[in-house]
């Protein structure tokens, strides 16, 4: 325990629960306090004395950021003399102001502190280091709260390289730019596409093939996010009720009983991640709702929706079909933004399939570290006992880091992959029907099902499709369409 400090200390030496922090501060043999690694380096003269909560906390507010989950708990335990003792030697100090102002609302006292703190307003999440949301202040301290959310219910993002090069790639943008560029048939076959490939994907991810009806109904629901109605309990129930289509599956309600994910395994062991319980859950969903119908209009779209959707499956409200209404959520934050006009959609869902193991990474994220915190007891094959040996603050304030991240990707892979190169298919799907037509006369539903085999094989009508329709299209057919249809295809990427 000695060699830790900051937020790692804390965490030993006040029996906090929490979960452990990414880059832990240790005292190493270096100059300065520097990355190192998995680990926050720091210089013994500069690590705090052990049994100092406060000096670790000053400490860790200034060298690791703001973890408010281990804030909520460690702030309450510090006597609230010892702050006003601390305030009243360094009156200025923006470090001391944002400890005293999270101390009132953690503990839910004020402090005997009548004076009024010098300097000059200050964040609480360094607009440079995090994702910020617009700033609310509290003029007794003048610290600006500028979360993802509220002190009940908060989402931080690290400002990585990675996430400021997605947000400086503004996909929203180019999306609209894009689709505004084509015609307006292609324009509408485009979002056709998106739409049914996102709905089966969507289903796909979740192990299922929809039936023609619950395609088509979650088609309906998809479209339903450019009403841009606002999220309430009710609205959530409804989406629920269109999006599965097992009867005794049906919510009327948040759950009010406890829920768990799990895999092949047997028993315990299976369990794979448990959400809030039922009471907590409901007073969190109260938060995300809130957060997801303001902050598409306040922030980052993208983030908005990445905070939303995943937000929503770890608190998992429902007994079944969270996973397809989370992605929707991505949806309606992008339509709430105004960002997506015309019925246009990214769709999400289908380059989600095809990085299902990042999918599952970013999940995880969250989900592996929270289930250490449930005491899990299988009694027989139907039953098991669940109970949270953790802290709400747990679920109160989570990294949404890699969560955000990921959804960023996504969605620029949905523009530049899945949009592009369906929008391009058609166009040479178009350009071949009308160059064979204008040569020979064949059956145009026939027509379209050689075209679009043959460009699904790299511009080969194979032997087998040969000797299917050879009683009803000319050899030489054949050979003119797979010229041309190579053709575009060499001149799609690039090739003399």
């Amino acid at each position: 325990m000695g060699n830790k400090v900051g937020y790692a200390y804390l965490l030993d030496a006040m029996g906090l629960k929490a979960i452990a922090v990414k880059r832990p501060a240790m005292v190493k043999p270096v100059t300065r306090v520097e990355k190192t690694g998995g680990a926050l380096s720091v210089p013994p003269n500069l690590a705090p004395a052990e049994h100092d909560f406060l000096a670790h906390i000053m400490f860790a507010l200034k060298h690791e950021g703001v973890n408010l989950s281990i804030l909520a708990q460690a702030l309450p335990a510090i006597d609230g003399q010892t702050l006003v003792t601390a305030i009243q030697e360094s009156p200025s100090s923006a470090y001391l102001r944002k400890i005293c102002f999270l101390w009132e609302f953690f503990s839910g006292r004020l402090l005997d502190y009548a004076d009024n703190p010098r300097g000059s307003a200050t964040f609480l999440f360094d607009p440079e280091s995090y994702v910020t949301g617009p700033a609310i202040r509290n003029t007794r301290w003048r610290v600006d709260f500028n979360g993802l959310g509220t002190l009940q219910y908060c989402a931080t993002v690290e400002r990585t390289e990675e996430i400021q090069s997605l947000l400086d790639y503004n996909v929203l943008n180019r999306s609209k730019t894009f689709i505004d560029s084509l015609p307006k048939e292609m324009m509408d076959r485009a979002i056709n596409w998106a739409y049914l490939s996102e709905t089966e994907n969507s289903f796909a991810i979740e192990k299922e093939a929809p039936s023609e009806q619950k395609s088509q109904r979650f088609i309906q629901l998809l479209r339903q996010a450019h009403e841009r109605k606002p999220l309430t309990e009710e609205y959530l129930v409804a989406l629920q009720n269109s999006a599965i289509s097992n009867p005794y599956d049906l919510a009327v309600a948040f759950r009010h009983e406890q829920n768990h994910l799990s895999n092949a395994l047997r028993g315990s062991a299976g369990v794979t991640y448990v959400p809030p319980d039922p009471a907590l859950c409901r007073e969190l969903m109260e938060q995300l709702m809130a957060f997801a119908n303001t902050a598409p209009e306040q922030l980052d779209p993208l983030v908005a929706a990445a905070v939303a959707s995943f937000g929503f499956v770890f608190l998992h409200p429902f007994m079944d079909g969270n996973g397809r209404l989370s992605r929707f959520l991505i949806h309606l934050a992008l339509c709430r933004s105004g960002a997506l006009e015309n019925g246009l959609l990214l769709p999400v869902s289908v380059a989600m399939k095809r990085e299902e193991a990042r999918y599952l990474q970013a999940l995880q994220s969250f989900s592996k570290p929270a289930r250490d915190f449930w005491d899990v007891r299988w009694i027989n094959a139907e039953t098991m006992t669940f109970k949270f040996t953790g802290n709400s603050s747990i679920y109160r304030y989570w990294d949404a880091t890699e969560c955000v991240a990921f959804t960023l990707e996504m969605a620029k892979r949905a523009l530049e992959v899945e949009l592009k190169v369906e929008t391009d298919f058609l166009q040479r799907f178009d350009t071949l029907v009308k160059i064979v037509n204008e040569h020979y006369d064949v059956r145009g539903p026939l027509l379209a099902r050689l075209v679009m085999q043959c460009l699904d094989q790299n511009g080969v009508v194979s032997k087998g499709r040969r000797k299917q329709y050879q009683n009803m299209i000319q050899e030489e057919v054949f050979d003119f369409l797979e010229q041309h249809a190579q053709a575009l295809l060499a001149e799609a990427y690039g090739e003399p």
